[in-house]
C-alpha cells in the first residue's frame, strides 16, 4: 500500500477579501472531493485573502496511481481561472504489510505504548 501526500500553494488573483478567497477554495475542494474522492484541506495561510495552501492525501495499492491522482489535483489547481499554482511538493510513502516500513510503535495498541513509556520513565 502507498500513501501519497501533496502540499501546494495557490495565488488567488483578484481576491480582495476572505469571502473572495473562500469561493475559490471551496470550489477547488469540492471538485477534488467529488471527482477524485481524495482528502483535501486548506492547511495554511488561512487569514491571507490572496494566498491559500492545501494538503491532499491519497491511498492506493500502486505508487503510480498515487502519483497520477496527485498530478491530476495539481492540474486541476493549475487550470483554475481565478488562481495560479505557485508551489507544489509531493511525497509517496510505502506502507508495507504490518507497517514494516514505519516505526513499529505505530502498530502497537495505545495501552501497550503507554505502559512502555511509563516503564521508561521509571527505569
Amino acid at each position: 500500500m502507498f500513501v501519497g501526500v501533496m502540499r501546494f500553494t495557490l495565488g488567488i488573483v483578484g481576491s480582495r477579501s476572505l469571502k473572495d478567497k473562500r469561493s475559490v477554495v471551496r470550489s477547488l475542494k469540492e471538485r477534488v472531493q467529488h471527482r477524485l474522492h481524495l482528502s483535501i484541506a486548506e492547511v495554511a495561510l488561512l487569514d491571507n485573502p490572496r494566498r491559500a495552501a492545501f494538503g491532499v492525501a491519497c491511498v492506493s495499492n500502486s505508487k503510480t496511481v498515487c502519483d497520477q491522482m496527485l498530478a491530476t489535483v495539481a492540474t486541476m489547481a493549475g487550470t483554475l481561472p481565478d488562481a495560479v499554482l505557485t508551489d507544489r511538493a509531493t511525497e509517496i510513502l510505502p506502507f508495507g504489510d504490518g507497517g514494516s516500513s514505519l516505526d513499529a510503535r505505530f502498530e502497537q495498541p495505545a495501552v501497550v505504548r503507554q505502559a512502555d513509556e511509563d516503564a521508561e520513565e521509571l527505569g
